[in-house]
């Protein structure tokens, strides 16, 4: 029997499920990896590398580089999609993932995540370095076992101690050049630590009502927002501090001068958050998306500033 594409619509507005096609199947494997995900994560690994080098590092190790880690984070991330599927069900920030939409069996996506994590892991280890390699598989296998599995359904500080994974590419980049671990990208990898409560809590904000209505004990869903303005302020200070850090050891001036402006800034959104949270629930002026969006631009810029020091000396 011949099916038309007036039929197919049919079922779909009946509600009968339909085969994906072929670029909707490919489609659904790349989302399992979340790309802008992997894009904020590989933003913190080149640019080490130019620091690492204090100039132009090999565009062979580079692009070696850029793939194996964009494959391990892949990897990470389409598990993640496999552990959290149930949850993604329930939350509207994540109810189109592919899993969630049962558009890629489950069993497909668990292979899919583990051969991209074997493949990432050799890519590494063959073309760059054994240490980097090892690097990357334990911030695969902390991301998937110790957040998603062990952190993300029992308690509140679930990112600040999660989000460490998050951390490592900054000391991949550095170790991909030199082949040895410094202070200089450690300080990198607690910025990032630093950085990421207030990056995440502020989206959060935004998707409490998501959390809490998967049971996920992030902190905006578990106390009020005042509160977790608080916290942001907090971490704010100890991450604009500790970015200061990395001057001494690995870079000239201009650096530091682009951290103490962006710090500047970024602690003038985060008092002003905490004070539109001060007396109010209503999101609509609490505007946690602002600081979210900023943390991202600071992170970019932050990291891009240490790749170009070397040059201006």
């Amino acid at each position: 029997m011949h099916v038309t594409a007036v039929d197919v619509n049919s079922a779909n507005r009946a509600g009968i499920p339909t085969s994906p096609g072929f670029r909707d199947v490919v489609k659904g494997y790349v989302a399992l990896t979340k790309p802008r995900i992997i894009e904020l994560l590989l933003l913190t690994t080149v640019p080490v590398m130019f620091l690492a080098e204090q100039g132009v590092p090999s565009l062979w190790l580079v692009i070696a580089t850029f793939c194996g880690g964009a494959l391990s984070a892949g990897s990470a991330n389409a598990l993640n999609c496999v552990v959290d599927a149930d949850v993604d069900q329930l939350m509207r920030r994540t109810s189109r993932r592919p899993l969630a939409r049962h558009q890629i069996p489950t069993r497909n996506a668990l292979i899919f995540g583990l051969v991209l994590g074997v493949v990432s892991t050799a890519m590494l280890g063959f073309w760059v370095n054994w240490l980097s390699a090892g690097l990357a598989l334990a911030a695969n296998v902390f991301y998937v076992v110790g957040y998603t599995m062990i952190l993300k359904r029992r308690t509140s500080q679930n990112i600040v101690w999660g989000g460490a994974a998050g951390c490592f590419p900054a000391v991949i980049g550095w170790t991909a050049v030199t082949n040895e671990l410094a202070l200089a990208p450690f300080v990198l990898f607690l910025v990032i630590f630093f950085w990421t409560p207030p990056h995440f809590w502020s989206l959060a904000m935004r998707y409490r009502e998501d959390y809490a209505a998967a049971s996920i004990p992030m902190l905006p869903s578990v106390v009020g927002s005042a509160e977790v303005a608080r916290q942001i302020v907090i971490y704010t200070w100890v991450m604009v501090g500790t970015s200061l850090l990395l001057w001494p050891l690995a870079t000239g001036w201009f650096y530091p001068a682009v951290a103490i402006v962006l710090g500047i800034v970024f602690l003038v959104e985060a008092y002003d958050l905490k004070s539109r949270a001060q007396d109010t629930e209503d999101l609509s002026v609490i505007k946690p998306m602002r600081l979210f969006h900023f943390s991202n631009a600071y992170l970019a810029l932050l990291f891009v500033a240490a790749a170009v020091d070397p040059f201006l000396r």
